[in-house]
């Protein structure tokens, strides 16, 4: 019982890091944030989600074949099909934004140069100005930050 609550701990821990560092890219998505050091955030903080996705995997494999349900007990649940299908599916999503990254960053250690303006991933259709645009593309869709009201 004492391992189930561990392993069911750890599981927890890993997917509110996979959250915390994917809200953390999310949040650098922004044009007129976009500078070297962003760019080299952006990667670091990629390459602590990539690790915090394969904690995610491992904590719950354990969940499955050392907890007490095991394998027999998650496999007859239709749920359990569904959150392994959106789990492949996320990681298949975040590739785009992932070798952007590094690709960005490979760039600017070797050249010292920013992405170019049609790098662009995300554009609000029909959008003003720039400031509905996002280099970034969280998941692959392009995340769109919206600004915030003008206060008078």
């Amino acid at each position: 019982m004492t391992l189930e609550a561990i392993l069911a701990s750890l599981h927890i821990v890993a997917i509110l890091t996979l959250v915390v560092f994917l809200s953390s890219e999310a949040a650098l998505c922004r044009n007129e944030w976009l500078n070297a050091a962003v760019v080299q955030r952006l990667a670091r903080l990629d390459l602590i989600y990539g690790v915090a996705a394969v904690l995610v995997l491992l904590t719950g494999l354990a969940r499955l074949f050392l907890g007490v349900k095991g394998l027999g007990g998650y496999a007859a649940l239709p749920l359990f099909h569904v959150k392994m299908t959106l789990f492949v599916l996320a990681v298949l999503l975040s590739l785009k934004p992932t070798l952007t990254f590094r690709r960005w960053k490979k760039a600017l250690d070797a050249t010292g140069q920013l992405p170019a303006a049609d790098e662009e991933m995300g554009h609000v259709a029909g959008a003003p100005d720039s400031r509905h645009r996002c280099r970034c593309g969280v998941l692959g869709a392009g995340h769109v930050s919206t600004p915030v009201a003008k206060r008078r």
